[in-house]
């Protein structure tokens, strides 16, 4: 079966392992039969700030509210033509694949301000014009992929359980629950490359092929289990009942069915799901 799937990028060096991720990415993925569209974020000269550029035709001139400009400017159809085409993209996309390096611990800076330009109120956020209802597993790109392929210059044992720099999937917890899952999408585990910067020729092609092989069951894999908001675990809307997950604190309670490495006891570390 055919589908779309957008690939956004970020990274300027077209010799660099992300951009051979993103090569084989639309190579496969066109093999299979899919449409791919792109956004090379360093190549489309993305703004990388969210600022009053993008409110040309203000509500309030007297104040910035970037909520009340971004949901005027979506709902008047005065955006900036990149942001209302990348909404364009995301909406005509099955999935979504994000290729970045990790730097400083998460996504590189343009790539943050693409969420921060492209999710305008009503589009990312406010769905439907019910503030904080819809979101959470529901909203707008309910239904979509996505997935974020990472590559990390430190080795592996640095993002393990007890690693010096943190899992890898805590300190990406903002981007796969918040900017994927808030607004409705499901999220696949990450996939990630570590010592990216002594890999091998052999190793960068065993990379490659592994990718090969994940992006062949992109549609089939099993997303994430992160509670939906509307799933009935917070019926505050806020808050997760006492029943659930009575003894698991932190940002793994929000994943319903954690591995078996997940923590059980208050003390125990984190889990990887």
């Amino acid at each position: 079966m055919s589908r779309t799937v957008l690939l956004v990028y970020a990274q300027p060096e077209p010799t660099s392992l992300t951009r051979s991720f993103v090569d084989v990415a639309i190579d496969t993925l066109s093999r299979n039969g899919h449409r791919v569209l792109q956004s090379d974020l360093y190549g489309m000269r993305w703004k990388a700030v969210l600022d009053a550029d993008d409110f040309p035709d203000r509500a309030d001139p007297e104040r910035l509210s970037f909520i009340a400009e971004s949901g005027h400017a979506y709902a008047a159809g005065t955006q900036p033509p990149d942001v209302a085409e990348e909404q364009r993209k995301l909406l005509a996309a099955d999935a979504v694949i994000f290729v970045f390096p990790l730097w400083w611990y998460g996504i590189p800076a343009i790539l943050k301000s693409w969420f921060e330009r492209v999710y305008a109120y009503g589009f990312g956020y406010g769905y439907q014009g019910q503030g904080n209802r819809l979101r959470y597993g529901d909203g707008l790109l309910k239904g979509k992929r996505a997935l974020l392929a990472a590559m990390v210059g430190g080795g592996e044992q640095d993002y393990g359980l007890r690693g010096i720099n943190g899992p890898l999937k805590e300190l990406l917890f903002p981007v796969t629950h918040g900017c994927l899952f808030y607004p409705g999408m499901d999220v696949l585990p990450i996939h990630a490359v570590y010592g990216v910067n002594h890999l091998s020729r052999e190793e960068v092609a065993d990379q490659l092929k592994h990718w090969r092989r994940r992006l062949a069951g992109l549609f089939d894999e099993a997303p994430i289990p992160f509670r939906r908001q509307n799933g009935g675990d917070y019926p505050d809307d806020h808050s997760l009942a006492d029943h659930v997950a009575p003894d698991i604190s932190g940002i793994w309670a929000h994943v319903a069915a954690p591995r078996n490495d997940a923590p059980r006891p208050l003390a125990a570390a984190s889990a990887e799901p």
